[in-house]
């Protein structure tokens, strides 16, 4: 439970805290920071507790594993309804939902793609919403996102 710098941020890592030290916390108190364990830190809560979190019983599992499901799939990051094509949704995607300018593993860019998803069917659900490549089109025409320049 213990972070490798010493510090525990209030909105999460408290609960660690809380579990340590169960003495100086309510029960209450007790049961939000096993709540807050479970859902933020679930490796940490399965040592814990010495059990496996099954699917739908921890968001931050749940995320977990839909990043690795998703990893190779394009995730939406970003989407707008199109001014230019109406009754559509432009969506800004790259290869798992990554952001920013470096993935981990080998250098590489992250590459960003433009695709138009039928409004009626964008749902981002949970964690995102992934691009089904056989439905929904690649597009690189003119964009409703103010200064988009793509790859």
């Amino acid at each position: 439970m213990r972070t490798e710098d010493g510090f525990y941020e209030e909105d999460c890592a408290w609960s660690a805290v809380a579990i340590a030290f169960p003495e100086l916390f309510t029960d209450l108190e007790g049961r939000h920071a096993d709540d807050t364990l479970r859902h933020s830190y679930p490796d940490a809560w399965e040592v814990n507790h010495g059990t496996a979190l099954q699917p739908g019983q921890s968001r931050g599992r749940d995320r977990q594993r839909f990043d690795a499901d998703n990893a190779d799939r394009w995730v939406v990051i970003a989407a707008i309804l199109s001014s230019q094509h109406p009754g559509f949704v432009q969506c800004i995607a790259t290869r798992g939902g990554r952001r920013g300018g470096r993935i981990a593993g080998p250098a590489q860019d992250i590459v960003e793609r433009q695709f138009l998803v039928a409004e009626d069917r964008y749902d981002i659900g949970v964690y995102g919403f992934v691009i089904d490549e056989e439905r929904d089109r690649a597009y690189d025409g003119p964009s409703s996102f103010v200064g988009w320049s793509g790859s």
